[in-house]
């Protein structure tokens, strides 16, 4: 998938939880809250495996968690898919 299919799918999540595969293996689990052409904001949830960073202010703002590199995902599906 290219960066402007994944940078368009991102857009269509953006709000929801999500479970990002990158190209190092890594798994990230949250709901995304900012999108730009470059990078996907992501902030996890407690929930979902991940301890809310955004909540107590890391990254660029409160509530907006860290950020992955768009060029670096591998896979992107609903969190909701595998966590019933």
């Amino acid at each position: 998938m290219g960066r402007a299919e994944m940078y368009d799918l991102c857009c269509q999540y953006q709000g929801k939880r999500v479970r990002i595969t990158d190209t190092d293996g890594r798994v990230h689990v949250g709901r995304i809250t900012r999108v730009d052409r470059k990078t996907v904001w992501l902030e996890p949830d407690r929930g979902f495996g991940g301890y809310r960073l955004g909540f107590w202010g890391w990254g660029p703002r409160p509530g907006f968690g860290y950020g992955i590199a768009i060029g670096a995902i591998a896979g992107i599906a609903l969190a909701s898919l595998f966590f019933w």
